[in-house]
Order: C-alpha cells, then sequence, then structure tokens
C-alpha cells in the first residue's frame, strides 16, 4: 500500500518530524484495525514536496471479529419467570440484537454480580472504507505550529496541497485530502525528471520516482548521500581536508534537496583575515553550505555546495554560489573591522541601557554581580583575583557589538578575539570566550580558575535570581535555562574539580542583589529550593552517567554541598556495599534512624558510668576505637577506608541490638543510649546514607 501526500515545499526544518509522524500514526492506526500485522514492513519517506509510506502485507478487509457485549445484570434483564423485561428489550432494541438470540446469551459474574453477555460478530474494516480517514487524522497529529490557507479554499496545511495518492497494489484507493481526489500520479523534479510520474502500481514507487522522475524520496537514502559525497569531494581535494562536521546542517539540506549534488567553490583568501568562526557560521546560517578546514583544523578558502540539480557543467551553479558568498563575507568582515574601532572595555557603559530583567535589572547590573562572584570564587580557588575581576567585567560586553548583534551565536568567541585586539590578559579573553561553557551536554568545560570562576558566577547569579523572584522551572517549563545552568554548574564543580560549597556559593549569590530585590514572599526560603534544585539536576546527571543507583541515593540523601566531592563518595558506597557487613549495617542504621526520629531529644556526651549492659560497653568501646581513624580517613577524603572501618563495628553493633532495651524506664539511662546512637548513627553516616543500601525484599 502506498500514501503520498503531494505538497508545495515542506519546512526543512521539520521534514523529518513531520515525515516520522506522519508515517507511525498511518501505520499504527493500520495495525490497530487489524488490516496490518504489527511486525509488518512500513518505508517512510519526506522529500521537500512530499509526505510518504509504504506498507508490505495490508489486507484488504480486516477479519471479522467476535466481541463479547455485556448487557445488563441477570437480575435487571430477567423477571422471576426468567422472561426479558422491558429493560432488556429496550436494550437490545438499542443495539440491534434479536429478541430470538436470548438463548445464546451467556450468564458470568462480573464483579459482585451475575450479568448477562452476548456474542457479537464484529464485521471486519474494509481499506476503502478507512484509509482516507486515517490518512486526514494522521495529518491533523502533525507537529505543525503555524498552518496556512491556499488559495480561495478553506482548507488549512502547513503548505499548500497539490495531489494524494492511495494505492493499494495497483488499485486506487478512493479517498480525498484537502480538495483532491486519490489518483496515482505523483510529480518529479521541478527539473530534471518527468513533471507528472503515473505509478502502475503501489510496490514501484520508490524507483520509478527515481527512474523517472529523478527523485530519490527516502529522507535517509538522500542524506546518507550527502555524506557520502562531500567525504567524496573532500578526499579529492587533498588528504586531510574535511569539511564541517554538524548534522542538525546535514540535516536541514538533506530537507532542501530532492536529487543531491556536491559542487567545490571558493572565496578570496583575504576573507580569511575574518575570525573563522564568523566566516564558519555566516557559510551555514545564511547558505547552508559546508566550509572545508584543512587538517590543523584552520579554514580554507573554499566550501561545499549541495545542490538540487545535476549538470555535465556546473560553472554558474558554482559561480553563483562564489558571488553571493562573497556578499556575506563582506559584511562579516565590515562588522568586524568596525567592532574593532572601539575597545571592549568601552561597550560596558552601553548595558546599562539594556534590560536583563524587570526584577533583576540591567546588564550592567547583572555584569557587577557577576564582577564581585567571579572575584570572589577566585579568592576561594586562590587564583588571581585582578583576573576574574577583569574578567568578570567583560563577560558580556560583546553583547553590545554588530557582530553579535548580527550572529548572537558568537557572543563570547568574539569578545575572545576583541580582548586580544585590545590587548587583554590572554587568560582574560579565554575567560571571556569559555565562561559560556557547557553550553550543552557533553561540551567541553571552561579550563583554568579564572574561566571556570567567570563561568560559574554567571550561572549561579541567573539561577539565584530566577529564583530569588519565584521564576521556578516547572514540568518542560524553562524560560531562562536554568536546568542547563545547574547542570553547567555541578558539570565544572565535579569534573574541574573545584573545591567550593555549593551552598555557600549560592548565599554569596544571594548577596550580589539589592535589599529586597530577591528573596521576597513566596521566594524567602529560595536557597534551600535552589539546592534541591540542584541536587535533583545532579541525581539525574549521575544516573545518566551511569553510576549505581542506590549509591546515588545513600550519597545525595545527605544533600552535599562539596559536589568535587561525590564522585569518591560514589565510589566508596560502592565498594562498601559489597562486604559481607554492608546489608547488616544497612538494616541496624535505618533502625537506628527510626529511632531517634521517634526520640523527643537527642543528645549530649556518653557517661560509661550509666552502662548497664556488657553490649552497650563494647559498642561504645569499638565506636571509639574506630573513631580516630574515621576521622583520618573523612579528612583526607579517603571515604571508602572511612567506610570500611565501619565494617568493624558489625558485631558489637549486632549484639546491642540483641541484648539491649533503648527505651529502658530509667530516664538517664534511656538519654545515654540515645546519645550513644546518636553518635553511632553521625558515624555510620558520615560519608553517605548507608541506610539506603538495604536491600528490599
Amino acid at each position: 500500500m502506498l500514501v503520498e501526500l503531494l505538497t508545495e515545499e515542506l519546512p526543512p526544518r521539520a521534514l523529518s518530524r513531520l515525515g516520522e509522524v506522519f508515517a507511525d500514526a498511518v501505520f499504527k492506526a493500520l495495525v490497530e484495525r487489524k488490516l496490518v500485522a504489527a511486525d509488518a514492513r512500513m518505508d517512510r519517506y519526506a522529500s521537500p514536496r512530499r509526505l510518504a509510506l509504504t506498507v508490505q502485507g495490508v489486507a484488504d478487509r480486516a477479519p471479522d471479529a467476535v466481541v463479547d457485549e455485556k448487557l445488563m445484570p441477570v437480575a435487571v434483564a430477567l423477571d422471576a419467570e426468567g422472561k426479558p423485561t422491558a429493560a432488556l428489550l429496550k436494550k437490545l432494541q438499542a443495539k440491534g440484537i434479536p429478541v430470538e438470540a436470548l438463548p445464546q446469551f451467556t450468564r458470568r459474574m462480573d464483579g459482585k454480580s451475575e450479568t448477562l453477555f452476548y456474542a457479537m460478530t464484529v464485521p471486519g474494516a474494509a481499506l476503502d472504507d478507512v484509509l482516507a480517514g486515517i490518512v486526514l487524522d494522521a495529518l491533523k497529529k502533525l507537529p505543525i505550529p503555524k498552518l496556512m490557507r491556499w488559495a480561495d479554499c478553506d482548507y488549512q496545511f502547513v503548505r499548500p496541497v497539490h495531489g494524494l495518492v492511495l494505492l493499494h497494489g495497483d488499485r486506487v484507493v478512493p479517498g480525498q485530502a484537502f480538495g483532491h481526489a486519490a489518483g496515482r500520479s505523483t510529480r518529479g523534479h521541478r527539473f530534471m525528471g518527468e513533471g507528472e510520474v503515473t505509478l502502475a502500481n503501489a510496490d514501484e514507487y520508490a524507483r520509478a520516482l527515481y527512474e523517472r522522475g529523478a527523485v530519490m524520496a527516502s529522507f535517509d537514502a538522500r542524506r546518507a548521500l550527502i555524506v557520502q559525497r562531500l567525504a567524496e569531494a573532500c578526499r579529492v581535494l587533498g588528504d586531510g581536508v574535511q569539511h564541517v562536521d554538524d548534522a542538525a546542517l546535514i540535516d536541514e539540506v538533506t530537507a532542501l534537496v530532492e536529487n543531491p549534488n556536491v559542487y567545490v567553490a571558493q572565496f578570496e583568501p583575504e576573507f580569511l583575515a575574518v575570525p573563522q568562526e564568523c566566516l564558519i557560521l555566516t557559510m551555514k546560517a545564511n547558505q547552508k553550505y559546508f566550509p572545508l578546514l584543512d587538517a590543523g583544523g584552520k579554514l580554507l578558502n573554499r566550501f561545499l555546495v549541495v545542490s538540487n540539480m545535476k549538470v555535465d557543467d556546473p560553472h554558474n551553479i558554482v559561480s553563483g554560489n562564489e558571488r553571493v558568498v562573497r556578499a556575506r563575507l563582506s559584511d562579516a568582515r565590515f562588522f568586524f573591522e568596525q567592532d574593532k574601532k572601539a575597545p571592549l572595555a568601552s561597550r560596558i557603559t552601553k548595558m546599562e541601557a539594556v534590560v536583563y530583567h524587570n526584577r533583576l535589572g540591567s546588564q550592567m547590573d547583572r555584569v557587577m554581580r557577576i564582577q564581585r562572584l567571579a572575584t570572589d570564587i577566585a579568592a576561594r580557588l586562590s587564583a588571581d583575583v585582578m583576573q576574574a575581576a577583569r574578567a568578570g567585567l567583560l563577560a558580556k560586553a560583546d553583547l553590545m557589538t554588530d557582530m553579535v548583534g548580527e550572529f548572537p551565536e558568537l557572543q563570547g568567541v568574539m569578545g575572545r578575539y576583541y580582548a586580544q585586539h585590545d590587548g587583554e590578559a590572554e587568560v582574560v579573553a579565554q575567560a571571556v570566550d569559555q565562561h559560556y561553557r557547557p553550553r550543552f551536554a557533553g561540551d567541553a568545560l571552561p579550563e583554568g580558575p579564572i574561566a571556570c570562576a567567570v563561568s560559574v558566577a554567571d550561572k549561579v547569579d541567573a539561577l539565584a535570581g530566577f529564583f530569588g523572584i519565584g521564576q521556578i522551572p516547572t514540568g518542560d517549563k524553562d524560560p531562562f535555562a536554568l536546568r542547563r545552568a545547574a547542570l553547567g554548574v555541578l558539570r565544572i564543580l565535579m569534573e574541574a574539580p573545584l573545591p567550593l560549597d555549593l551552598a555557600e556559593l549560592i548565599a554569596a549569590a544571594r548577596g550580589g542583589f539589592r535589599a529586597g530585590q530577591v528573596g521576597e514572599g513566596e521566594a524567602a526560603n529560595f536557597e534551600s529550593q535552589l539546592l534541591d534544585f540542584m541536587i535533583e539536576r545532579l541525581r539525574n546527571l549521575l544516573r545518566d552517567a551511569g553510576h549505581d543507583a542506590r549509591a546515588i541515593d545513600a550519597v545525595l540523601a545527605q544533600r552535599p554541598t562539596r559536589i568535587d566531592r561525590v564522585p569518591a563518595k560514589l565510589a566508596a558506597v560502592v565498594a562498601f556495599s559489597a562486604l559481607p557487613e554492608a546489608q547488616s549495617l544497612a538494616a541496624a542504621n535505618k533502625r537506628i534512624v527510626n529511632i531517634l526520629k521517634k526520640a523527643e531529644s537527642v543528645g549530649g556526651t556518653v557517661d560509661t558510668a550509666l552502662f548497664a549492659e556488657a553490649a552497650e560497653r563494647e559498642l561504645h568501646a569499638a565506636l571509639t576505637a574506630v573513631q580516630p581513624t574515621l576521622e583520618a580517613d573523612l579528612a583526607a577524603g579517603r571515604y571508602a577506608e572511612a567506610l570500611t572501618a565501619l565494617a568493624k563495628l558489625r558485631a558489637p553493633v549486632d549484639r546491642f541490638f540483641d541484648d539491649v532495651m533503648v527505651n529502658a524506664d530509667d530516664a538517664a539511662v534511656r538519654a545515654n543510649r540515645l546519645a550513644l546512637l546518636g553518635q553511632l548513627a553521625a558515624a555510620m553516616n558520615a560519608v553517605a546514607d548507608i541506610s539506603r543500601l538495604e536491600l528490599k525484599d
């Protein structure tokens, strides 16, 4: 079976997704109606002017189905003599069931009442009756943000529709969509193939469209061909030459062409004086070209064009694209030269007039907060506070340049070039660029303490500011990218690593805002909310990294604020959980925590004179003996050793709970035993909440 909707050029960035959703929705509906098996072969097609699918093994009609129809309770359906009541007769009439079928009814319990059921044979769906409706329903489910109308009709779709093909084998299935009756004719390439391609049957769709229409209908096949031809063009140009690798650009170009062909073009070498990031972005974003790099990653004055035309002499195509790119590169060069005429630092005062957020002040206010916090962080890291202050001050200055105004994606990158041009210290220029890192999952981290300090300051300021005014991400809504900022901070603290306390960073960020600017009303407790938010992001980050789930729960139950220590604690907990004593101590720890929760008060020192049982003396002695080793290991970050030391407590802990009644009648003895358990709990949970390691039955 073949379904094809022929349209005008579809939005290129959405094409692949539209093709998947459309084909999957049609196939799912066919399966639900028993017209095709769930494991049948289905092929999706999506080109600039069509959405289509073919499905193998589609039936003309689905098999009839026997449906057990529930009628009503026997007590309601039949009178005392077993004859149908008026209620049952009315029900049978409504469902079209003859009264004569009454002997065929079955009785069985449904819940607490005996109920009448009737086995009905429901005719299977006919493909001719349902296919058009399935297609229309699938089209309604497409993720289309904006619909359009065309001509003088009332239809709405993402682009004007020009045809519908519905074929089952060699037969046209009747139906309509957007005013077009189903047929067997589609359209080929606008210039290279037959204008109209008439299909004899559904099986020849892809082959006929390519051979006669010069259209490669499969999105995946076109993409693979483009990747292949880009690679071939690079090989011809010489060893080490490579095109800029951009999967999103390849997808977009795949959605722009029906018959991809790759040609080599060039531009004047003098444009290479402009930062290559500017030239690459200009070529990619505006013209969908593939810039070329040498083996060292340096931009060449050549680029690849993916054209929708295959010609023997591509001179006109190449020269036309060269003419267009020359104008684009000239604009980039103009912006760069103009920006260099004013020092980067001179642009800072302009940020006073730019609103960051109406409740959080201007961009200038934000820059001053970032500078202050970056300086504070640098001091904690024993780094150069003057360089951190300078980098923090210049971090956002390039937002006021012409180049970043034209290409916002270059923020930070252009700041580095302009800072270098102005003679700023290299570490400062590097921090201006890298403080945006990591920009996405898996991105590189900022390098060095100054760049890390500015990056953390930038992100923590944003987090504290928006949490401080109650703008907390909910569901999938995160307009200020706070989840990304939180993950960036956590990765830097954990992977750099930086010996910084997260709670102290949040408090320091809060101090950068004016009195009453944040933390008012419902957001008064935002520091604790923000810490909880970041702990949950850390949980997700660790799970995605493949860490043991129980170990994560045990470590994060303590709400750690020294994120740099978390990996070592996780490793220690995993090692501890493999010890034979682990489960016994985990169970005991859970019991201890529950006892302490129920106690009215826990605290004070342990008085050995109040010990009445040998088991409590033994536990106290064992705990006292292990305490110095435990404290030394914790101070040195030897968490595995600290947890291993706890294994020595297993026997005395077990004996304590076997022989000692914690809640003794004597108040002094009871308080003393609770104090002992309090010390034991502190020792056992110094690294992680080991009760989380207990295996569930």
